[in-house]
């Protein structure tokens, strides 16, 4: 059968190159390509989210072997299909959109520990529900979506998540890794003066903490960034020198030289790798029940929606690439499966999902265009998933190994949204490089002012302390604003998801 077949050249009792099935032994092989193209991408959100929320290693591991299983299971279901409602039945990898890290980081970071892992899915679950409910009239939604206003989102979401990678190479703001601590001569003092008890000097007033003095030797370590140094180069190396599906793994082989040198500098430790378990099934409320917030759902059903307008200019590109039309009931069968998927996840204790534009240009390189292939990557990412030593042995990998390919893969969603932003007409209309002007200036607010919202209602936090929902909202209004709400066609959407190839 010639690669080249479209849907108009097929006969009846031929098959689409989609549906083929190919030998078991090929079917393995292309799928744990698929697997491994975005497994770097897939398992930096568990650990960003799971540390900001200060869970314990092991609970960290968890997430990471849920995000795995929750992966596989909607890739199934998206590639396979279930029933007519649910899958667009063509080669699509499923993973974690990093367009939700934002919203889901400034409830970690306001609610630390169980509770706000208790929060965030029950926004996940609520967002998954409504996003189910609206996907066919996501195509009505598109002209308010073009690719001045997501290419602008896609750059916003870029420019915040390298705030992580960085943070991953140097150290966070607080804890044990901030630029400077609290002289420990000073705390001995404060200590013996509350030990002194009433009446021999002033009381302590209430909540006093002493402001850090000392610069912390565990702060932009020569050898912190030796390692994150060697990984970036690792990538970059690879990139420029590697072809075909090596080049498509460059973060992963990254991460892996990393860790290597990690673990022969002694600073990468595998004694909870050794305490895992090999099998364990992954349960549903393993944090407990979910915590509903209208204010939290409603942000991340907004991340939703944006999701949704980029997958739909995804699904209408890999249906060119495989030669085959996307008609209307396949394209809301998919981005139904979008919203099942992040309600799957949110009942897993993971997060809201969304096609991998990554394995798209796998598609594209192989030429393989059957779906079985995801199928098999899908039931790959489940096995992974369900193997708590792997979620332990990721989990175990030190920041600084995260932190080189950080800034690659977060970089990279930056240069998404600059190369959609390529595609937009700034020479005929003024107005368009001021949308991006003032969405972008929104969008860093949260950024260089983090305490901005510490007069405004509690209650609202989440959704204005997210920088992306807050360039998301400016870019929508003002495009409304300024070029009014035009329809945006087909080809647009599949330039601009072609063009976006390599972000999610």
């Amino acid at each position: 059968m010639s690669s080249d077949m479209t849907a108009d050249t097929v006969t009846p009792d031929a098959v689409h190159a989609v549906d083929e099935k190919l030998p078991a032994g090929k079917l393995f092989t292309l799928g744990l390509q698929h697997v491994l193209v975005m497994y770097a991408g897939a398992i930096a959100v568990p650990l960003i989210v799971g540390r900001v929320l200060e869970l314990t290693p092991e609970q960290v591991a968890f997430l990471i072997s849920a995000d795995l299983f929750v992966c596989g299971l909607v890739t199934i279901i998206q590639s396979f299909g279930a029933s007519k409602w649910f899958g667009i039945k063509m080669p699509v990898m499923m993973g974690v959109t990093f367009a939700s890290v934002g919203p889901m980081v400034a409830i970690a970071a306001a609610n630390p520990g169980t509770e706000g892992a208790r929060m965030i899915f029950g926004a996940i679950i609520g967002a998954g529900v409504i996003a189910m409910l609206i996907a066919p009239l996501v195509s009505r939604m598109l002209r308010f979506f073009p690719p001045v206003v997501t290419g602008t989102i896609i750059l916003v979401i870029g420019v915040t998540l390298m705030r992580v990678g960085i943070q991953w190479i140097f150290g966070v703001p607080v804890g044990p890794t901030a630029p400077q601590l609290v002289d420990p001569a000073h705390a001995d003092w404060l200590t013996q003066i509350r030990d002194l008890g009433a009446g021999a000097v002033p009381a302590v007033p209430e909540g006093l903490k002493l402001a850090p003095t000392v610069n912390n030797v565990n702060y932009a370590t020569p050898q912190n960034m030796m390692i994150s140094a060697l990984v970036l180069g690792t990538i970059v190396v690879v990139m420029k020198y590697a072809r075909g599906f090596l080049a498509n793994i460059s973060v992963l082989v990254g991460i892996v030289v990393g860790a290597v040198a990690a673990s022969a500098l002694g600073i990468m430790h595998f004694e909870h790798v050794g305490k895992a378990e090999w099998f364990e099934l992954i349960t549903p409320f393993r944090f407990g029940l979910p915590i509903f917030d209208p204010i939290m759902i409603l942000t991340m059903t907004l991340v939703m929606i944006v999701v949704m307008i980029e997958s739909t200019g995804m699904f209408l590109a890999l249906g060119d690439i495989c030669g085959k039309k996307i008609e209307r009931p396949s394209l809301s069968a998919g981005l139904r499966t979008d919203g099942l998927g992040t309600l799957i996840g949110g009942l897993f204790n993971t997060f809201p999902y969304t096609s991998f534009s990554q394995n798209v240009g796998l598609v594209g390189v192989t030429g393989i265009r059957s779906r079985y292939v995801c199928v098999m990557g899908g039931a790959i990412m489940i096995v992974l998933g369900l193997v708590p030593k792997m979620g332990a042995l990721v989990e175990s990998l030190p920041v600084a190994v995260l932190g080189g390919a950080g800034l690659v893969m977060f970089g990279m969603v930056a240069a998404t949204g600059i190369r959609i932003l390529g595609g937009v007409d700034f020479k005929e209309n003024r107005y368009n490089g001021l949308i991006v002007a003032i969405s972008l200036g929104m969008g860093m607010i949260p950024l260089i002012a983090p305490e901005y919202t510490m007069w405004l209602p509690h209650a609202i936090e989440p959704l204005i302390h997210s920088g992306i929902l807050l360039a998301s909202i400016a870019a929508v209004g003002l495009n409304v604003a300024f070029n009014g709400a035009r329809d945006v066609s087909e080809d647009e959407l599949r330039t601009a998801a072609l063009q976006a190839e390599g972000g999610h």
